[in-house]
């Protein structure tokens, strides 16, 4: 298993950075690799990527969701395997960081070896960084769900 800890600091408040997050569907727009998020229900969805032309089909659930806190997933079916945390923290009224905590396994050659070169840990934060500049070029999220799990 791989583990990568990564961290952004966003210019936006705490809840607008939650709320964003929380819009799966949204992720292809920051997220490199991911065609399509359906969300199948308040704790489940079903993601499509692609990345260097393997694409793969999966589903994650939603372990833990706490407003303004954190949102925690693990993947279920499927052929990827990972489980991962994102925690937001108030630094003032208007700039939050975003840390993302993510364990996966590899899977076949081409993934361990991509891994072991740090591709993985980059584009973890490569998505960050889009992410930032998705919402603070926005001003605004596009959507939340203030639920708990």
């Amino acid at each position: 298993m791989s583990q990568i800890e990564e961290s952004v600091e966003v210019a936006a408040p705490l809840s607008a950075v939650y709320n964003q997050w929380t819009q799966f569907e949204e992720y292809p727009r920051f997220m490199s690799g991911v065609e399509r998020i359906e969300q199948r229900s308040p704790t489940l969805t079903h993601w499509v990527t692609q990345v260097d032309g393997v694409r793969r089909e999966f589903d994650a659930e939603v372990t833990e969701q706490i407003p303004d806190e954190r949102v925690a997933w693990t993947t279920v079916g499927g052929e990827v395997r990972q489980a991962g945390v994102v925690t937001f923290h108030r630094i003032s009224d208007d700039r939050t960081k975003v840390m993302l905590q993510l364990e996966l396994e590899p899977h076949g050659v081409t993934e361990q070896v991509g891994d072991k070169l740090g591709f993985v840990r980059r584009q973890a934060m490569g998505d960050l960084e889009r992410f930032k500049s998705f919402i603070e070029k926005r001003g605004t999220e596009t959507g939340g769900w203030r639920g708990q799990v």
